[in-house]
């Protein structure tokens, strides 16, 4: 009874849950509409018109970082901005720093795709942003967790519930993934190239 009266007097932040939700269909629809073109292309080759930032090399990218990142990305943000909020019985701790890491991602994933098309990549598979977008993702996923963990602090429940304990192992593993992953130097300040830290074996194994 308890439960349900806290439940019921607590607001909680839907509006950021409901914006990643969309935007994971729309990238979904993308992704998958990008992937069934270059599926088509292989068939049938002429597909591309001979126009560079539609052809099978620079699609491809945009296929895979729309559905890992922009759909399977913002889901993972929805979900555990939903499930963090209802079994801590607490409202995000900060709203502002929850619609930062909306927009973050967003633009991260749309100057993703927009690069590739005009060929501005790493050459890594699924690690093919540019490392001004790395830098981009990084900042976002700082204040992901921030929030995240903030929130759990907040929480009028005794313990924290193994779900959240899931997520936060995937932020923080994500996080690790990405840092190592993407370590590069770039040729300057506005130059879209960038070497890294590794190489040889060691590149292709990171």
């Amino acid at each position: 009874m308890a439960h349900s009266a806290a439940a019921a007097t607590t607001q909680y932040n839907y509006d950021i849950v409901k914006k990643f939700a969309i935007m994971a269909l729309v990238w979904g629809l993308l992704g998958m509409s990008a992937g069934t073109y270059i599926a088509a292309e292989l068939a049938f080759p002429f597909l591309n018109f001979d126009i560079a930032e539609i052809t099978f090399g620079r699609l491809r990218p945009v296929h895979t970082t729309l559905v890992i990142f922009g759909f399977g990305g913002s889901a993972l943000f929805a979900t555990s901005y939903y499930v963090v909020q209802r079994t801590s019985q607490a409202r995000l701790a900060s709203d502002w720093m929850a619609n930062l890491t909306f927009w973050g991602w967003q633009l991260s994933v749309l100057i993703g795709v927009v690069g590739y098309m005009n060929g501005i990549t790493e050459g890594k598979e699924y690690a093919e942003f540019p490392w001004y977008v790395d830098i981009m993702i990084t900042v976002t996923w700082v204040f992901y967790f921030l929030v995240f963990v903030m929130t759990l602090r907040r929480r009028s429940q005794p313990h924290i519930y193994v779900a959240n304990w899931f997520y936060l192992a995937f932020i923080l593993a994500t996080a690790i993934l990405h840092i190592f992953r993407n370590l590069s130097v770039p040729v300057g300040l506005f130059n879209t190239t960038s070497y890294s830290v590794y190489s040889g074996v060691q590149d292709a194994m990171v």
